[in-house]
């Protein structure tokens, strides 16, 4: 058996280099024939040929032909042509990039094959009995490599770039370093040589054709004349030769300052001004030394190196080191000096030593500072005053003299006053032209021991009434003491004795206490009145230290006998005028334990707790007393309070109060009409111009509803009937009677009436006609509405 090889007819016409060569290598040993199996056991082992070794294939990349590529042919030397073996292609891209026709063996691309994405592709290839599908040759394994076209430019992955490159460098100055990638084979061909050139930035810039590098190639390049430049590089494959492929990218250039300029100021002269009460510290003014660099380059550094002015004024550089700020050293005074001259020194911080030549990196100017006058207010002649004084000095006392002058050149007049605030109770008075502080008003040092006086000056112009001007002076006063308080005992007013207290025992020590306050201190002494030096129960001795005790002259107290003591005190001072008082020291006899403790005193300052006194005990009392009687007071009320109406428990009557107000004269119209009147029959016969004193009610409307039986033995005018209407023509015919209403009160009869309650409620309960024979119990004054009711007895007396 042999390989046979078959060249497409398109590489043998285009691309003669390009064979499909077929290697033979030892492989592997091909199937047995059919009819060698039945005699294999007994023949001994034979030699056989190799069917077919494939190695590889080669085929352009980017085949853009209408039909199938033909890639090449497999072939067996079993193969006689009569379509009984069958070729199978298997491995990468078999039947989706390559396909094989099975009964001839030839192989196709069907699809556009790339070197950049795929390089070559591993396949295996065998041969089939068709009917049996017996193999009749091993597997072999080729390899189908894709041959490289210059299908792919030079790419510069990175750009576009930005860069930058100090001003002022030299020639050959490298700026950056371009590098183009081309994904064609490096290894095959020029198509991936790459060759750099610049299309842009000449002839600022220049690159390296080999390595990409891009250079300076003008010299002195200014920063300050140009910053920014932009370069386009191009790289082209193929060597550079004609028909390559190129890409380009942009370079953005930026030249970086150097400190290759010096400082200039815009002024050589300055003019400035500054109030002459500008504070220490504030800005006067500021100036600037121009500099054609940035940054660092062109940080400034001021100073002060010449002038009248060097110790009053200061110079500072701002945060932003560029520019300088003159402040105030010291205070101004137009009246002294009006102006001031300076010479100001601004020089770079960073200097470069290779642009020395190019320097001196600093410059100087003048600056003229003019103080301003301003209308400043009065100064005192002196900081503070300290003025001590004695409290018994005489109303009008000069107590100091204060000065003060206008500081301004056109020394106006001063005057002087106090600010009241300071001086609420106006101890002190101050002449307003003199400036002379004196006493208005007589000073106790134990009432106020300092004086906090401010003195307020206010200088007079003649071009205003007042100038609003004016400085707050302080003066700090203490009131020198003087002896004029005598001394008294502090709190031991009583004091208390033991029953069984000896001779010669200490009970009390005393001491005083005195408002003033000499220089040496306090010195108190004790000493017993004369009128009780001699008493037998107690003494004094003085101890020298502002102490006293109080001493018993005998024993045998008892509570029995005495209880109380007076015991009178003097006491002096040391101080001239000597300042003598008498205090009465009470003493109490009291039973003590042996350890000299009081169990009880008759007095009442032991009886008593010590924090409540008497008046607060009365007072306890007092409202206590006021209290239960106001509650005796509140029972009384509720005792004799009235019971309420309708209040029938066992009938539980809910009534419905109808009250008939015609806002008449109330209990006036009530007492008004005289019932007595109705029994006496002669009381009609009234003379009609008699002037009213009471007030008579209109009951005219209660005679048309009361029916007119007349009474038995009276005439027609001694009914009912008659006296209303004689009462109504005499209230008609009198001019001072007003017109009152009647107001009839229907309410409940109370306790004790015979005919209880007359109100109609469940009176509807039965059906049956009402018997009113009761009515004439109820007595001659309901013999009228028995006789309403038609009940009235034909035997009874007559009702008036």
């Amino acid at each position: 058996m042999g390989a046979r090889l078959h060249v497409p007819g398109v590489a043998r016409t285009s691309l003669p280099v390009v064979l499909v060569i077929l290697t033979l290598l030892p492989h592997s040993l091909l199937g047995k024939p059919a009819e060698e199996e039945n005699t294999e056991s007994s023949v001994l082992h034979q030699r056989v040929k190799r069917g077919w070794v494939w190695n590889q294939f080669f085929v352009l990349e980017e085949y853009t032909g209408l039909e199938p590529l033909y890639i090449g042919k497999l072939h067996s030397d079993m193969d006689k042509g009569d379509g009984s073996i069958r070729y199978i292609l298997t491995g990468e891209g078999a039947g989706t990039t390559f396909t094989i026709d099975d009964s001839t063996g030839d192989i196709h691309a069907i699809q556009r094959l790339d070197r950049e994405v795929k390089s070559q592709y591993v396949l295996r290839a065998q041969a089939r009995n068709r009917l049996t599908d017996r193999p009749l040759e091993p597997e072999s394994e080729f390899i189908v490599k894709i041959q490289d076209i210059n299908d792919n430019e030079p790419r510069f992955l990175d750009g576009p770039y930005q860069a930058a490159v100090p001003e002022m460098s030299k020639i050959g100055t490298s700026v950056i370093q371009l590098t183009a990638t081309d994904a064609d084979d490096p290894t095959y061909g020029n198509s991936a040589r790459v060759v750099y050139s610049i299309l842009e930035g000449q002839p600022y810039f220049s690159v390296d054709a080999k390595t990409g590098v891009v250079r300076v190639s003008l010299a002195d390049m200014d920063r300050e004349t140009r910053e920014n430049y932009t370069v386009v590089i191009q790289a082209k494959d193929m060597g550079g030769q004609l028909g390559g492929l190129a890409g380009t990218t942009t370079i953005n250039i930026t030249l970086s300052d150097v400190n290759d300029n010096p400082p200039m100021f815009d002024q050589r002269l300055y003019q400035m001004s500054v109030p002459e009460t500008a504070p220490v510290g504030s800005v006067v003014g500021r100036i600037w030394a121009k500099d054609r660099d940035i940054g660092v380059n062109a940080e400034m550094t001021y100073s002060i190196v010449d002038g009248d002015g060097r110790d009053t004024f200061d110079i500072t550089t701002d945060p932003t080191n560029l520019f300088g700020i003159i402040i105030v050293k010291k205070p101004l005074n137009f009246e002294k000096k009006p102006s001031y001259t300076l010479k100001v020194e601004g020089a770079n911080t960073h200097v470069d030593p290779v642009f020395f030549k190019r320097g001196p990196f600093k410059d100087v100017t003048i600056v003229h500072v003019s103080v301003e006058d301003v209308d400043e207010p009065p100064v005192f002649d002196l900081p503070a005053y300290y003025i001590e004084m004695p409290e018994d000095a005489e109303i009008g006392t000069v107590v100091k003299t204060v000065s003060a002058r206008d500081p301004d050149a056109a020394n106006n007049t001063v005057r002087y006053s106090i600010e009241r605030s300071c001086d609420p109770e106006k101890y002190f008075y101050i002449d307003i032209t003199s400036g002379s502080l004196m006493t208005v008003r007589s000073l106790d040092r134990e009432e106020i021991s300092w004086h906090n006086i401010t003195i307020l000056a206010m200088e007079m112009s003649m071009s205003h009434a007042l100038m609003g001007k004016s400085t707050f002076y302080f003066v700090l006063k203490i009131v020198l003491d003087v002896n004029d308080n005598p001394p008294s005992l502090t709190h031991y007013l009583e004091a208390y004795v033991c029953e069984n207290a000896k001779a010669g025992q200490r009970i009390q020590t005393i001491t005083a206490v005195d408002p003033d306050e000499p220089p040496g201190g306090q010195h108190f002494y004790y000493r017993l009145a004369p009128e009780a030096v001699n008493n037998p129960n107690f003494t004094l001795r003085d101890n020298q230290d502002n102490t006293a005790w109080i001493l018993t002259r005998r024993g045998g107290w008892s509570q029995q006998e005495q209880t109380i003591f007076y015991l009178p005190i003097i006491i002096s001072d040391g101080e001239q005028p000597v300042q003598t008082s008498t205090s009465t020291l009470t003493i109490r006899v009291c039973s003590c334990d042996h350890e000299g403790n009081v169990m009880s005193c008759n007095a009442e300052a032991y009886s008593l707790p010590a924090s409540l006194s008497r008046g607060a005990l009365i007072a306890i009392l007092a409202c206590i007393f006021v209290l239960l009687v106001m509650i005796l007071l509140m029972l009384s009320l509720r005792t004799h309070r009235k019971k309420p109406y309708l209040c029938d428990e066992e009938e539980n009557v809910h009534e419905n109060i109808v009250r008939y107000d015609d806002e008449g004269g109330g209990e006036e119209d009530t007492e008004a009409f005289d019932i007595a009147a109705m029994w006496n029959p002669r009381e009609v016969h009234h003379h009609l111009g008699k002037m009213r004193q009471d007030m008579l009610p209109e009951i005219e409307s209660l005679s048309r509803y009361v029916p007119q039986a007349c009474v038995v033995g009276g005439g027609g005018d001694s009914n009912v009937h008659g006296y209303v209407l004689a009462k109504l023509l005499e209230a008609d015919m009198d001019p001072c009677a007003p017109p009152y209403d009647s107001l009839q009160t229907y309410a409940y009869e109370g306790e004790g009436s015979v005919a209880e309650s007359l109100s109609s409620l469940q009176s509807g309960t039965s059906n049956n006609d009402h018997e009113y024979d009761y009515l004439n119990d109820w007595g001659p004054r309901f013999k009228k509405l028995a006789e309403m009711y038609g009940v009235l007895e034909t035997n009874s007396p007559p009702m008036w």
